[in-house]
């Protein structure tokens, strides 16, 4: 059975140079989605976020493999993050953030199947409640620039700021949806100056 890899057969929207902002052109596509808002470093929301959309992913991908033979990689944890003011990514105002935690979803796979697998994962932790606005939903966000960091997240103020103060006003563009980090390393394994995070931002002409 092919298992398949996103992160290879959609390179161009996993891949970027490191430090420096390319135009990617992202497709509509499948996300498991939850909301919150705060410090994601301090948030029982944010870590209880995590915990359901990778436990609920991987019983999608069980089934899937299981019920019609289709087997794939599960794709990287990915966050939408946005505040009042965008200057509070630059400061980490964490406390300030509000924020949406995803992992993409096939194509394939269906609401009827998402409601399995939610359920299945509530069972498996002995009744527990998902968060209310876990869901299964299209995301569409077209145009955007993105670039690779490597290093702690709380580093990514600079390249932040030379997005917003120089690449986007000398190319004519402006925000146009909510900041967008991949994070394709787990902060679990990998040294903090090591980490790759994909940053992304959706843009518009003026």
């Amino acid at each position: 059975m092919e298992k398949i890899d996103y992160k290879k057969t959609l390179k161009p929207l996993f891949s970027a140079p490191v430090d420096r902002f390319v135009s990617v052109k992202v497709p509509s596509m499948q996300f498991l989605k939850v909301d919150g808002e705060g410090d994601p470093n301090t948030s029982p929301a944010y870590r209880d976020a995590v915990v359901w959309l990778y436990g609920v992913s991987f019983s999608l991908k069980f089934a899937a493999k299981t019920g019609f033979g289709r087997d794939y990689v599960v794709p990287p944890l990915e966050g939408l993050w946005w505040a009042d003011d965008p200057a509070h990514f630059l400061t980490r105002q964490k406390d300030m953030w509000r924020w949406t935690m995803m992992i993409m979803a096939p194509d394939f796979i269906t609401d009827e199947m998402f409601a399995e697998a939610v359920r299945r994962v509530a069972l498996k932790r002995e009744g527990a409640r998902p968060p209310e606005s876990l869901r299964l939903e299209i995301y569409a966000e077209g145009e955007a620039l993105q670039a690779l960091h490597v290093g702690s997240y709380d580093d990514e103020g600079p390249l932040l700021a030379r997005l917003h103060h120089e690449v986007m006003p000398q190319a004519g563009l402006t925000f146009n949806g909510p900041h967008h980090e991949i994070y394709l390393s787990d902060p679990r394994k990998t040294e903090a100056r090591k980490l790759k995070t994909l940053l992304r931002q959706p843009v518009r002409p003026f």
